[in-house]
């Protein structure tokens, strides 16, 4: 794990001029710099851990917290996988604090949720006693990281301390049709949701997803969907937008020109961070 992110942050830093990179301090230009903190572990379990990027520059101001979720299938997946993707928006937002998760994985012998809502609520815990202060948190994932973040932003936030979430390819409403051509949905049924958690009346597929539990307080959202995607389909985003729409929730859009895993590539991954700072400045007014 440390050799590969080491990798990528060596390549970064011969992509990007004028960078210096060491492990404990990442300088993304001349004024911009970070402290890393490696696998900071924030519950007992193995997989619990995360990599912490804490703006060099000191100031007074309480600062917002990107919290970023990989995908994988809820089953699969490594924070590592969205290393070089944090990086690129921290050159963006050097202002803020991001903090790029592992979480526990569902499996045969594993539900998925809660625990995964409730990682994503140790993690919110874990960082406003350490920073001791009550940050904002904007959620930031992708595929099944997406969904989460929907999940979480929509129904278990219940302090309402996520500012913003941003969406990326991520399934809102499971029960779509056009989802359950999903090769893995099987799995979603029978493992994705512990059984005893929906309320009676409830199905777990119907329970994990985002769009039932969306309400005119939910917090602005901004999507991001590949035209050609065979994992999510294009359906997934009206949907959702549809949900928004009749509750009034500030929302934003956008299609790249790929498939479900094109969205960090050039130049979509770039289109993408400049609709997120333009999105987020939109919410700083709301």
């Amino acid at each position: 794990m440390k050799k590969d992110i080491k990798i990528i942050l060596f390549f970064l830093c011969l992509f990007l001029s004028g960078i210096s990179c060491t492990e404990k301090k990442i300088k993304l230009g001349k004024d911009i710099s970070f402290d890393k903190e490696e696998n900071i572990h924030y519950g007992n379990s193995t997989e619990q851990v995360m990599d912490l990027y804490i703006p060099g520059k000191k100031t007074t101001r309480k600062k917002d917290i990107f919290i970023i979720i990989h995908g994988g299938g809820w089953r699969a997946g490594n924070k590592s996988q969205l290393s070089f993707f944090t990086l690129s928006m921290m050159q963006r937002f050097p202002d803020h604090i991001f903090a790029n998760i592992n979480y526990r994985l569902a499996s045969e012998n594993h539900y998925g949720l809660p625990d995964q809502m409730n990682d994503i609520k140790k993690v919110s815990g874990f960082l406003e006693k350490k920073f001791t202060y009550s940050p904002t948190f904007i959620l930031i994932g992708n595929s099944a990281g997406g969904h989460l973040s929907m999940l979480y932003a929509y129904k278990f936030d219940i302090d309402k301390k996520v500012k913003a979430v941003i969406n990326i390819v991520g399934p809102a409403d499971l029960s779509d049709p056009g989802f359950k051509n999903y090769q893995e949905y099987s799995f979603v049924e029978r493992r994705l949701v512990d059984p005893r958690i929906p309320e009676p009346g409830t199905s777990r597929i119907a329970f994990a997803s985002p769009v039932r539990w969306i309400g005119q307080s939910s917090p602005p959202t901004l999507s991001y969907y590949g035209n050609s995607d065979r994992v999510i389909p294009s359906t997934q985003g009206k949907i959702l937008d549809s949900v928004l729409n009749k509750n009034h929730v500030l929302h934003e859009s956008y299609q790249f020109n790929g498939g479900h895993l094109d969205w960090d590539k050039n130049p979509h991954d770039q289109f993408l961070i400049d609709k997120i700072e333009a999105f987020l400045k939109k919410t700083d007014k709301k």
